[in-house]
């Protein structure tokens, strides 16, 4: 059995409305596991708009200061299979 992690929502009617559609092989039963926050849980996915414009400020200064990498060096050193 394959899993797959995606989000969704819940309408007016109970059912899950998925944000993207699953690039899969359509008309087949599927098993689902719903996981729903509790009330005094953070979505771990919410990162904090002061952290993101921390990173994206940090990023620009980079950008504008010389202090980047070509893109072919990320590569090195990773190994894909």
């Amino acid at each position: 059995m394959k899993a797959i992690e995606t989000t969704a929502f819940i309408n007016d009617q109970g059912q899950l409305h998925l944000d993207f559609p699953l690039e899969l092989n359509h008309n087949r039963r599927v098993r689902v596991i719903v996981l729903i926050p509790e009330d005094d849980e953070t979505d771990p996915d919410d990162t904090p708009t002061e952290v993101v414009l921390e990173g994206l400020r940090q990023g620009l200064h980079e950008a504008i200061t010389g202090k980047t990498i070509p893109l072919a060096q990320m590569w090195d050193g990773i190994n894909i299979e």
